[in-house]
């Protein structure tokens, strides 16, 4: 694109005075300091939503940044509604379409088919529990806790091994990238049933209150008979990271560089 992207462990690093635009990815004190160093040196602030729906990002909205980038049509309307006078712009999370695609080989796994797939920290947050409470098939958790804690460059061929991915997270979670990666590689998606679900997966899945084990459980069972063809692949490229991309450089390149 033309333009110079550094990356900084954080505030503390020196940052290059020439830096029109800061994007703070960190709530919390991250967010503070990021905005101390935007107001002593003059330049702009842009703060993604990536913190959920707790205090952390009401702290990013309320440090004042330049943009809160929301990253769906519910999370916006709920930042306009914890500080109506910051300026709200919708970007999403992407995924990489070329590294996740349904054409990877798949890795040698000895669980039975079908084989359920969630990936992330398992904790209480994502509820992988109600997951394995509620199916009679084969699961794979991956991620910290889980079953095995694959590297990033392993995971395009654990989800080709795998038959359906499903997401039982809390609805404080702001996005939910796996879901992308997931659908990327051919997988449809059983996900909790809130706006925020509904807006990334669309029609390549199916939604559920997980807490409700009989219909989660009913769920992952149709989601496994039903023929999804190219429906999560489509779903996908509506969130390629060269489409995101452009809408970040459209924000920091046509309204702030200076």
């Amino acid at each position: 694109m033309g333009h110079t992207v550094q990356i900084y462990k954080n505030i503390f690093d020196k940052v290059d005075k020439n830096t029109h635009v800061l994007i703070a990815t960190n709530g919390r004190l991250d967010a503070i300091l990021a905005k101390l160093w935007c107001l002593m040196n003059g330049k702009k602030l842009i703060i993604p939503g990536q913190s959920g729906f707790g205090w952390d990002d009401k702290l990013n909205l309320w440090v004042f940044p330049d943009v809160f980038v929301g990253l769906t049509d519910y999370q916006c309307e709920w930042a306009k509604k914890i500080n109506p006078y910051v300026k709200i712009v919708k970007i999403p999370n992407g995924v990489d379409l070329d590294k996740f695609n349904p054409k990877v080989k798949p890795i040698k796994t000895k669980l039975i088919k079908p084989i359920i797939l969630n990936v992330g920290v398992v904790d209480s947050f994502k509820r992988q529990s109600l997951l394995k409470k509620a199916s009679k098939h084969s699961i794979l958790l991956v991620g910290k806790g889980g079953d095995i804690d694959y590297k990033h460059n392993d995971m395009p061929g654990v989800y080709t091994a795998c038959d359906l991915f499903s997401y039982p997270t809390s609805s404080f979670e702001s996005f939910g990238i796996v879901m992308l990666e997931a659908m990327a590689s051919g997988l449809a998606v059983v996900a909790t049933d809130d706006p925020i679900r509904r807006e990334i997966v669309g029609d390549a899945g199916l939604f559920v209150d997980p807490t409700d084990t009989a219909k989660y459980s009913q769920a992952l069972d149709q989601a496994l008979l039903i023929n999804w063809g190219d429906k999560p692949r489509i779903q996908a490229e509506k969130f390629s990271w060269d489409k995101i991309a452009k809408q970040y450089e459209d924000i920091c390149v046509n309204n702030y560089s200076r």
